[in-house]
């Protein structure tokens, strides 16, 4: 494939995502990366804490998001969505010894939970129930090992890969998941006219099987596929 010439400044767009290594971010940063490389763009990845990332995004100060749930926005009006799945986004629950069975949210009831701040269903979810947010998931998962916390609610790429960084051994993902969804990118509306050409070039990344291998090499990541 014919590489795109040298980038200028004026040619990058600056894109906001939470903080935190999470095999799923890299899954969809590299095929933003991608994406809007077949555009003639360069896309700058800025890591943020909370809901710091989706703020600055729908108030322009980013030019967009990296990757949400369909529906952002309602809440965020000035981001618009590329309508083209990126990956499919799974949040379940992590425990060392805490077994029982996932009926639903309401089952996490009896349980402290961890989860990182800005993951906003697993806010919303758990809304009433004793909660430890925290900034990004290696810190969920040290709270975890400390007894400070019962469970983990997270993404299962991103849970799998801080278990293993931490050598976590005896962290068990229990079934089903709580919610499974697909994520998308976001731009804002100052961007509108970037996300006909967007979406044509996640279109045909699907069709020639390039965001097919770059799940894989996320997955791969957490240890999920050899």
């Amino acid at each position: 494939m014919e590489r795109a010439g040298p980038v200028s400044a004026a040619q990058e767009i600056h894109i906001s995502t939470l903080v935190g290594s999470d095999p799923s971010s890299r899954i969809a940063e590299l095929v933003m990366a991608e994406a809007y490389r077949r555009i003639g763009r360069q896309l700058v990845v800025h890591p943020l804490p909370g809901e710091r990332t989706l703020m600055m995004a729908n108030e322009g100060r980013m030019d967009g998001e990296l990757y949400r749930k369909a529906g952002m926005e309602r809440d965020y009006p000035n981001l618009l969505i590329v309508p083209v799945p990126l990956l499919t986004y799974e949040i379940v629950v992590f425990t060392r010894g805490t077994s029982f069975v996932v009926n639903g949210w309401e089952s996490l009831r009896p349980f402290t939970i961890g989860y990182v701040r800005g993951i906003k269903i697993v806010k919303e979810n758990t809304a009433g129930m004793r909660t430890e947010p925290v900034p990004a998931m290696d810190m969920a998962f040290r709270k975890l090992t400390m007894g400070r916390t019962d469970i983990v609610v997270g993404n299962r790429l991103a849970g799998l890969a801080a278990a293993a960084a931490l050598r976590i051994d005896d962290v068990q993902v229990l079934s089903p998941a709580l919610a499974s969804f697909p994520v998308y990118h976001y731009v804002h509306r100052k961007h509108a006219a970037l996300v006909p050409g967007l979406a044509a070039a996640l279109q045909a990344m699907t069709a020639d099987k390039t965001i097919e291998r770059l799940q894989r090499q996320g997955a791969a990541l957490a240890g999920r596929l050899p």
